[in-house]
């Protein structure tokens, strides 16, 4: 993401780590619904949401980063919780919340070179008073076999909902 892209970001909690991601990134935010979690899925995949009838995977941010989560909290479905939609509607990300829109100015962002992070996932990071906030990439968030695994998945799920609604 070059960093003149935007300068309005989601300021995020991740499992107590401060993120963020570029406002262009995110479709929609949405409050925690009942997510559908098959039985296959695992990892960091919390469960389908069903968009309209079509499943869109939601991916836990904080077990997808490795970061330590109160699990009773996030199994009990947290009000705080969220769901990021991807700009392109196809991906769901868990956060705990969604603390606020901030824009920045350009002096506040310092970008971050790819090979210090796992599939070059943070991008930039935002110097605020309270300490660096990390700017994640939703494009680097995934690799091209967790994304290939997820595609393999959603189409399942949209068969057993096609299967449903044709019986």
């Amino acid at each position: 993401m070059p960093l003149s892209e935007t300068s309005a970001f989601l300021l995020l909690d991740v499992a107590g780590v401060a993120c963020a991601l570029a406002r262009t990134s995110v479709s929609e935010v949405l409050p925690l619904p009942d997510l559908h979690a098959p039985p296959a899925g695992g990892g960091p995949l919390a469960g389908f949401l069903n968009l309209g009838g079509s499943p869109v995977p939601v991916v836990d941010l904080a077990r997808l980063l490795g970061l330590s989560t109160n699990a009773a909290r996030r199994d009990a479905g947290d009000a705080y919780q969220h769901i990021l939609l991807d700009a392109p509607r196809g991906t769901g990300f868990l956060v705990d919340r969604v603390a606020d829109l901030i824009t920045v100015e350009d002096a506040a962002l310092r970008p971050v070179a790819a090979e210090r992070t796992l599939n070059g996932c943070v991008v930039a990071e935002i110097a605020r008073d309270d300490g660096l906030v990390h700017v994640l990439g939703l494009a680097h968030l995934l690799s091209a076999e967790e994304r290939a695994r997820l595609s393999a998945l959603t189409d399942a799920a949209a068969e057993r909902l096609a299967a449903l609604s044709a019986a």
